[in-house]
This record gives structure tokens, C-alpha cells and sequence, in this order.
């Protein structure tokens, strides 16, 4: 029935952290063991003063429609919190709250791509971006980087790539799936470069600011000249184990927000009535509230990183936020291991579920071919039991 399908859903490509993931449980309900390290969700659970706030949001009867674009209490609190964390002023009328991030950064392309707009994307990416941006007809550039650049890209390449066509730049700090950071410099360095390009956009996707561990982060949309053309998209999902509420925001020119409105009233309306009342109560408490979770985050990156230092062909950058690890594995490419032959990234993470029992995802998901994606938000027992699980079936 592929042939009945609109074009559109043919060409759009699975999301390969959800289909690892649905593989990993297709195994686990076969009775198998299998560790699963695919998916970007936190592994603790909801702070008990957010809960608490959703009881009594409950408790309150609120059960009704939400405004499209949020709660104007929620929608102060947001802007207080750009305020204190990332030095940005912003009114009611330049944010709106979307069910998730991914409605967010959905919304942002539905209102500022045209058919053939170019669309820069520094690789590795996050797996979506692509195909968000290809949904509304754009052209995703991508920019190739490595372990040697810590997976960042420069000034310079940001420069090369720029034509008349380039409509916007779309990136992640802290990245998914590197776990790279972009300091303040350079930030600066691209913002330089844009600033010679002003007809240029920019999507800052900022959803693990807060678990950072360079020490601060910096939001590009503070820089000279970049405020106004800055779209900066952020949520609740990650910093406060909050994946499963599913709400995300974003800051930015209120002509941009307005069309985000719009376009979100003909989708899907206002996001969860309780769920935002939650939302309020985590963004008006300090980022110390969390950090005991940054906190495990770190130990857990400096026990992966450590463990995987033992496995020869395995070529870490040493991440500064998120909690994922992106090693490059073509050492293995071309070689044959337990009667399997791994010709690139993708075979190497079907190669480990099936045979280690560990799920990872493959680099070529977020633009990157030589590479896997594992996920460190597991026990540090789980940890320890996937990185033995793979070096054993490599040797």
C-alpha cells in the first residue's frame, strides 16, 4: 500500500533512535538481556517538588484547553529563566510552549522554510533535524567535522558553506550526539561570520544547557547583532527528567514566535494543561536543584570514557555536556568479527545488539557514518556490564 502513501511520508525517513530502541524491547520480549543505551532519556525521575506542583495543578481542576502558545504564567517564568541563565530579555509575545522541543524546532521550519531554502547543519546533528527540515522543503547542508575539531565546527567552514540560497544554521550546544559545547569564543567566531550575512537565521537548540560540565554556557542569541535573528529552542525534558511531560519552548523575534503560534493553533493547539502548571514550578527553582543529577551525569561520562579507553578501535572526544559518547569505530570497517562482517556504523550497531546485547545508535542517523551513539543515562552497573559486553564479542 506504499503506492496509496503521500510523497511526503514515503521520502521521510524513521527515526533511528525510536526504531533502536523498538528493537532493543522486541529482543527484551523474547527474554533477552539487552542493555539499552539508544535513547537520550534521562534515567532518574521527576524531581518531587515538580510532582508535587502537578498534584496540585490537579487538585486545582485544571482540565481545560491551554492558550496555543502557553500559559502566560508559565510563559513568565520562562522568560525570567532566559533572563538569569542566558542574559536574554524577551517579552510574552516571543515565547511559545510546545509539547516537546521537537514541536518547537517542527514549527520553527513549517514558518521560515521555503521550497529549495538551504538549511546549515554542523555534523553530527540531532537525528531529526534532517528530516524536519527536508518535511517543509528545505536543503539540508551538512558540514562535516570530527574527533580532531571536537565535533565543532569553525568560522571558516561555516563560511564555505554559506550561498545564496542558505536560509538558516541549525545546531545543538550541548551537542546530540557528540556531547560538544561551544565556548564563548567560539560562538563569537560564528556570529562573526553571520554577521556578514544577515539575511541568515539562526536555530540555537539549547534543550542540555544544564548539564554541562565546561564550567558555563553561552547562548549565541546574547551576541552582538544575533538577538534578532536568533530562534533559541530549549524544554524541560532533559535537565529535569521530565521526557514523558513533553514540554518544550522557544525565545525569539515575535514575528517568528506569532507564526510559531499559528502554526501550532492549526496542529495540535496548547500543550498539556498540567504539564505546564509543573513547568512553572521547575523553571522558577535555581539550576542547583538539579545538579545532583549533572553531578552523576559526569561521574558516569568519566567511568565510559574510561572503560572504553580499553577498547582498541573505540576513538572518543571527550564530551562536555549531554550524556552521550559518539566514538568513531571504522577501525572495524571492512573487518569480519564472529562471522559478521561490519562494512560501516550501521552493521556495527546492529552487530552489538544482536550479539553483545547492547543498544547504541549508528552515526549515520545524525550525520556521521564513522561513528555510534551511546547513551551514558544508565546505572553506572549497566554501564560497566554493556562496555565489558562489547570489548568481550570484539575480541
Amino acid at each position: 500500500m506504499k503506492e496509496l502513501l503521500s510523497d511526503r511520508i514515503n521520502n521521510l525517513a524513521v527515526s533511528q533512535t525510536l526504531a533502536m530502541a523498538a528493537k532493543a524491547r522486541e529482543l527484551q520480549s523474547q527474554g533477552k538481556d539487552v542493555i539499552g543505551l539508544s535513547l537520550g532519556e534521562p534515567d532518574f525521575n521527576t524531581p518531587d517538588f515538580v510532582k508535587e506542583a502537578a498534584i496540585k495543578a490537579i487538585q486545582d481542576n485544571y482540565n481545560s484547553y491551554t492558550p496555543v502558545d502557553g500559559y502566560v504564567e508559565l510563559k513568565k517564568a520562562i522568560i525570567n529563566k532566559f533572563e538569569r541563565d542566558n542574559k536574554l530579555n524577551y517579552n510574552l509575545s516571543q515565547i511559545v510552549v510546545s509539547t516537546g522541543a521537537k514541536q518547537s524546532l517542527s514549527n520553527i521550519a513549517a514558518a521560515l522554510i521555503n521550497p529549495g531554502d538551504e538549511v546549515i547543519l554542523p555534523c553530527p546533528y540531532w537525528v531529526s533535524y534532517r528530516d524536519i527540515i527536508k518535511l517543509n522543503g528545505g536543503v539540508p547542508i551538512e558540514v562535516k567535522t570530527n574527533i580532531s575539531s571536537d565535533f565543532k565546527i569553525s568560522g571558516e567552514d561555516l563560511e564555505k558553506n554559506i550561498t545564496s540560497k542558505t536560509k538558516m544554521l541549525w545546531f545543538s550546544s550541548p551537542c546530540n550526539p557528540s556531547g560538544s559545547v561551544y565556548s564563548k569564543s567560539e560562538l563569537k567566531e560564528i556570529s562573526d561570520v553571520l554577521l556578514r550575512h544577515p539575511e541568515i537565521y539562526v536555530v540555537s537548540d539549547e534543550i542540555y544547557e544544564h548539564i554541562n560540565f565546561s564550567g558555563g554556557h553561552s547562548s549565541i542569541a546574547a551576541f552582538d547583532g544575533m538577538y534578532d535573528r536568533t530562534i533559541t529552542v530549549n524544554g524541560v525534558s532533559k535537565a529535569f527528567a521530565m521526557t514523558g511531560w513533553r514540554i518544550g519552548y522557544i525565545g525569539g523575534p515575535k514575528w517568528v514566535a506569532r507564526a510559531c503560534n499559528k502554526m501550532q493553533g492549526q496542529v495540535t493547539s496548547g500543550a498539556n494543561c498540567i504539564a505546564q502548571r509543573a513547568v512553572i514550578t521547575a523553571l522558577q527553582e535555581n539550576p542547583s536543584k538539579i545538579h545532583y543529577m549533572v553531578d552523576e551525569f559526569k561521574e558516569r561520562r568519566d567511568l565510559i570514557l574510561g572503560l572504553l579507553d580499553q577498547i582498541n578501535g573505540f576513538t572518543c572526544n571527550k564530551p562536555e555536556g549531554a550524556f552521550y559518547v559518539f566514538p568513531d569505530v571504522s577501525h572495524y570497517f571492512g573487518k569480519t568479527i564472529d562471522g559478521t562482517t561490519i562494512n560501516n556504523a550501521s552493521d556495527m550497531s546492529m552487530f552489538l545488539l544482536e550479539k553483545a546485547l547492547v543498544a547504541t545508535v549508528t552515526g549515520d542517523a545524525f550525520g556521521d557514518p564513522n561513528c555510534i551513539r551511546i547513551s551514558y543515562a544508565a546505572s553506572q552497573e549497566q554501564l560497566i556490564e554493556a562496555v565489558s559486553r562489547i570489548k568481550n564479542i570484539l575480541n
